[in-house]
């Protein structure tokens, strides 16, 4: 076993072996560009710690994984994590794109941002069949946004492939959980309930509506609408609503000159006393401390 994986071949890129450090590299290019280099076979490879991410926008192929193989058409989406053994198989008319990049680097930088994105970065995924599930920022923005920013030599340059890097990897994670969905009709289900649900709240959130009014919108029973408000949120359904107002109270408090008053009356609420009552509760300041509070943050920041 040691000498079968001392023979897989360690990699910057494909076909290009280097001992120079890449912990600041973003690198794009064409998938066919290295690809038709050695007749479409990439042949079993590591890259000690750097990450691919290919998008596969026309032809197809075959690709193992850490031992697990996929067959793949396009449009498919395929990461494979910094020390994952793989190999490629592409059809002759491939098209896409690759960007690999420096994994530490990447995982430094989600771990303050957003650490759960992290078993995203750590896990290959082959993801094909779910891309019309897309939302935000299309795929083939995201690329061809990295594939500029890796033309220029400017300041800034590793910032600006970071974050794009990990807009890349918001989308890994989402199509991923989209997949699973997919897989399970119950979850999707749940999940296209939950949707709706927020959809709803942010439409409604000026008004102080019951629960069954929203259970009614859904198609559902309260008591149904409560199981779901805690498969999501892992609260109440009234506690979900409660907590969504506040959220735009806060807004307007932080954000717009209206008074208190108006606020309340904006929301909803009987009297500017029982929003402040209700307010002190959920958030534990008077609506008039937490304005004092959020405005002077927005002044020293």
């Amino acid at each position: 076993m040691q000498q079968e994986q001392n023979a897989i071949s360690n990699f910057v890129l494909y076909g290009a072996e280097s001992n120079a450090p890449h912990d600041d590299m973003v690198h794009y290019e064409p998938i066919s560009l290295r690809a038709s280099l050695f007749d479409f076979e990439i042949k079993p490879h590591v890259h000690r710690a750097l990450i691919q991410v290919l998008y596969i926008t026309h032809g197809g192929g075959e690709t193992s994984i850490d031992g697990r193989t996929w067959t793949f058409q396009a449009p498919c989406l395929i990461a494979v994590p910094a020390q994952s053994v793989h190999n490629f198989h592409f059809a002759n008319d491939i098209e896409g794109h690759v960007v690999t990049a420096a994994q530490p680097a990447l995982e430094s930088v989600i771990m303050a941002l957003a650490p759960d994105l992290l078993e995203f970065v750590r896990t290959p995924a082959v993801l094909s069949g779910i891309l019309n599930l897309d939302k935000g920022t299309p795929l083939e923005t995201v690329f061809q946004s990295i594939r500029q920013e890796t033309l220029v030599d400017a300041r800034w340059q590793l910032a600006a492939g970071a974050a794009r890097m990990i807009a890349l990897f918001v989308k890994v994670g989402r199509l991923s959980e989209s997949a699973k969905l997919a897989a399970n009709p119950e979850q999707r289900t749940l999940a296209d309930r939950i949707e709706k649900f927020r959809a709803l709240l942010d439409k409604h959130c000026r008004e102080r509506r019951a629960v069954g009014e929203y259970a009614k919108d859904m198609g559902v029973t309260t008591g149904q609408l409560s199981r779901i408000c805690h498969a999501a949120f892992g609260t109440s359904a009234i506690e979900a609503i409660d907590a969504r107002s506040i959220h735009e109270a806060k807004r307007l408090l932080g954000y717009s000159t209206m008074s208190v008053k108006q606020i309340a009356n904006e929301l909803g609420f009987q009297d500017e006393a029982y929003f402040g009552r209700f307010f002190r509760k959920q958030v534990g300041e008077r609506p008039t401390e937490y304005r004092s509070t959020a405005q002077e943050r927005f002044l020293l920041g």
